[in-house]
């Protein structure tokens, strides 16, 4: 895979944790970790992926070069597209699949929020 394959700019955000000034936890909005390039691929085929399409959702990978903030993510994350606006729920936690360290893949869905 060459670099040019990430075309898209994806923006990894987390919840936000705070307090609530009586000594509890509260969970805020999501809020930017950080931004990178991305290849999105759809996933095509399997009978899981066509039960979700009939359910509205549209299941993808999401493919960035691995560094410490990517390895970071995890299924509390989600991704939202810097140009269109869409927003990716995480659904998976990050995988090396070339075994060399140099990208990463994690699995998402269109058309979800994250978990709260």
């Amino acid at each position: 895979m060459s670099a040019g394959n990430l075309r898209s700019r994806l923006h990894f955000q987390q919840r936000t944790i705070g307090d609530d000034g009586f000594g509890n936890t509260t969970v805020g909005d999501f809020a930017t970790v950080f931004t990178d390039p991305a290849e999105i691929i759809p996933r095509m085929g399997s009978e899981a992926v066509m039960g979700a399409r009939l359910q509205g959702l549209q299941p993808v990978t999401i493919r960035v070069r691995s560094h410490v903030a990517t390895r970071a993510v995890d299924a509390t994350w989600r991704a939202v597209d810097a140009r269109s606006g869409a927003e990716y729920a995480i659904t998976s936690p990050p995988v090396n699949t070339d075994q060399k360290n140099r990208y990463i893949e994690m699995l998402a869905t269109i058309g979800t929020q994250a978990a709260a």
